[in-house]
């Protein structure tokens, strides 16, 4: 049997929109309705799983899913940076976000790196490749971001270069020993 993951990300939320690093905040209004049309349309799974973050749980419940929390699907910790506005950070420390952007392995918000990010994600797909069950997840666009970059085994500077849109279902497939992408829709 194959390993099939679809990873929805989080509905929208107010650091979206804005667009701001995220804090734990809430789904809006509009993300709640787009995300129950969402969940009529998904397929049956053997399990569902989520970032434990309020945002990943309030999507997974519009999505009409009863979804476990993981620690490992958990958004990046961006540190101090946590509820600031991109462009405010840009503006006050441009250095900072510039070293940020550059360098996976560089930390400047006192958080996450990108680097063991997309390791953290890459130990958790290696779990689920050896499950092989076909499972719905709901997490953030890095977490899923980091799953392609592992998966298809890219540099890691490319996570800069995926975008990935509330309420988006990216789906991979696992054969016990590698994953492949297989799709990116909404």
């Amino acid at each position: 049997m194959t390993a099939r993951l679809i990873l929805v990300c989080h509905a929208s939320t107010a650091a979206v929109r804005a667009p701001a690093f995220p804090a734990d905040e809430p789904i809006d209004a509009r993300g709640r309705e787009r995300a129950a049309a969402l969940g009529r349309t998904l397929p049956s799974v053997e399990r569902c799983l989520s970032s434990p973050e309020q945002r990943a749980m309030q999507t997974a419940e519009a999505l009409g899913l009863n979804a476990v929390p993981l620690l490992a699907l958990r958004d990046c910790d961006y540190g101090m940076w946590c509820g600031r506005a991109y462009d405010d950070v840009v503006e006050r420390e441009p250095g900072a976000i510039a070293e940020w952007l550059r360098d996976p392995s560089s930390a400047p918000h006192g958080g996450e790196t990108l680097q063991s990010l997309i390791q953290r994600v890459g130990e958790w797909l290696a779990g689920e490749n050896v499950l092989r069950r076909q499972t719905i997840v709901v997490t953030h666009a890095s977490v899923i971001r980091a799953a392609i970059v592992h998966a298809i085994e890219a540099e890691l500077p490319s996570f800069w270069r995926i975008d990935i849109a509330p309420l988006s279902m990216t789906r991979l497939t696992g054969d016990g020993a590698r994953w492949n992408l297989t799709g990116i829709e909404g």
